[in-house]
């Protein structure tokens, strides 16, 4: 039975003015943090690249790509499945506000749902396809490569800690996603919960839960195993959450 270990990387797109102001939602990019995220990523190999259609997100993503050596020739898979949920009556307004009608309403933010927004329910039911989905596109890269190898692939020594390609440096099939805020804290409630994704020594769920800063990237590398001709999750570990900040600036 061959197994092969790959590496998923989620980020959330750049600043805009309306996170900026403490709004929720706007089409404005931060294009200076995606030119730091770039530069930071430009000697990460990727085999696979995923955007939600949103504008904010593909921006951030054009300009990463455009600092990646691996990308130039990769071709960006922008699925809606990828999109921010929506806040319904709550959209353009103060996340502060947000909070308050969710006291008033006696319900915890950020799991609160504004009138005619997206309940936490509906988020549940769907954006896992999405997380699902991003896996399985990478699928024919990993079959074509098993199909080569006599082996699964071997667990290079990670690099310092804060290092661009920590724990992925080796890895023939590492999926990069560019997304929202809430889409995120989904996704990785869903492959911790779900999943069973196991945590960095000395993290805490309500650090790993929390609404992830603009740019800030996770990565979990995921182990599957195939067998009559079908994919099986083995094991899934998360390498780091929310990097951001002054790790952009340090070289990769």
């Amino acid at each position: 039975m061959k197994t092969l270990t790959f590496a998923l990387s989620l980020i959330r797109h750049g600043e805009t003015q309306y996170n900026k102001d403490g709004l929720l939602q706007s089409f404005t990019s931060g294009l200076q943090q995606a030119e730091a995220a770039g530069c930071y990523l430009k000697d990460v190999e990727c085999s696979n690249v995923f955007s939600s259609n949103m504008l904010r997100a593909q921006q951030t993503v054009q300009t990463i790509m455009k600092h990646n050596r691996s990308c130039s020739g990769l071709q960006l898979v922008c699925d809606p499945l990828l999109k921010e949920k929506s806040f319904g009556i709550a959209e353009g307004r103060l996340v502060q506000d947000v909070r308050e009608m969710a006291e008033a309403a006696g319900q915890s933010f950020p799991g609160f749902t504004p009138p005619k927004g997206e309940t936490q329910e509906q988020v549940w039911r769907w954006r896992p396809v999405a997380v699902e989905g991003g896996l399985s596109s990478c699928l024919s890269v990993i079959s074509s490569i098993m199909q080569t190898s006599s082996s699964s692939n071997p667990l290079s020594t990670s690099p310092a800690e804060g290092r661009a390609d920590e724990g992925v440096r080796g890895f023939p099939v590492h999926a990069l996603v560019i997304t929202h805020g809430a889409h995120m804290c989904m996704a990785v409630r869903f492959l911790v919960e779900e999943l069973g994704c196991s945590l960095p020594p000395g993290s805490d769920k309500e650090h790993v839960f929390a609404l992830s800063p603009n740019t800030g990237l996770s990565r979990f590398l995921l182990t599957v195993r195939r067998a009559e001709g079908r994919f099986a999750l083995s094991a899934i570990r998360c390498v780091f959450v929310h990097r951001k900040g002054g790790a952009f600036k340090s070289r990769s």
